[in-house]
């Protein structure tokens, strides 16, 4: 059914990601993300607000010209709410952004858990479609700032915070995706590093 909400969210979104590439992705619109897990999330059954706050998701965290005050303006308190729990400080490292997103998950509200998960959920099967479709596995992991371990074990704990705090579908759906992360990326790993697993 129509949602003006999602309308509104939708291009919003296109309009604020207009320029911004995914990584990796052959470049890829970076809007085609929020959009994932806009989808995601209404396969799920979350409602207008949760959908519309995953295609804003990433307006505050990567656009100049977003705040929380302006998605409060145009979309709502419950909406921005949402959006200010996924925001990460950007002037902080990776390791410690990621440490901190992985801390905040057991006091985030449900549907920012949700709209988390859903956004872990796309990037875990476009870094596996990467990984299988690259001639060179660690051109693919070079752009990850963390590397392939440091990448592998925060997505590994990110996982496991989430599940313990969605709906059992969506925790099912992440932990087979990090599955698939962890078999391509053994299958495809360097020999020395093969080797050191072996060992």
């Amino acid at each position: 059914m129509y949602s003006s909400i999602i309308e509104r969210a939708l291009h919003a979104a296109i309009a604020a990601h207009e320029g911004q590439n995914r990584k990796g992705e052959g470049a890829s619109p970076y809007v085609t993300h929020p959009m994932h897990v806009a989808l995601m999330l209404a396969r799920f059954g979350l409602d207008d607000d949760v959908i519309a706050a995953g295609l804003l998701h990433d307006v505050v965290e990567d656009c100049a010209a977003w705040t929380t005050e302006r998605v409060h303006a145009e979309f709502g308190a419950h909406v921005a709410g949402i959006v200010a729990q996924l925001t990460e400080d950007k002037s902080r490292s990776w390791e410690e952004r990621k440490q901190a997103a992985i801390a905040k998950v057991p006091h985030m509200s449900p549907e920012a858990a949700s709209v988390k998960a859903c956004d872990k959920l796309h990037n875990l099967h476009s870094l596996v479609n990467q990984l299988r479709a690259a001639e060179d596995p660690e051109l693919v992991w070079a752009k990850f700032k963390g590397g392939r371990e440091r990448t592998l074990a925060m997505s590994r704990d990110l996982v496991e915070a989430l599940s313990q705090r969605v709906d059992a579908r969506i925790a099912k759906a992440l932990r087979a995706a990090l599955r698939s992360l962890f078999e391509i990326s053994e299958e495809r790993a360097p020999r020395s590093t093969q080797r050191q697993s072996a060992g």
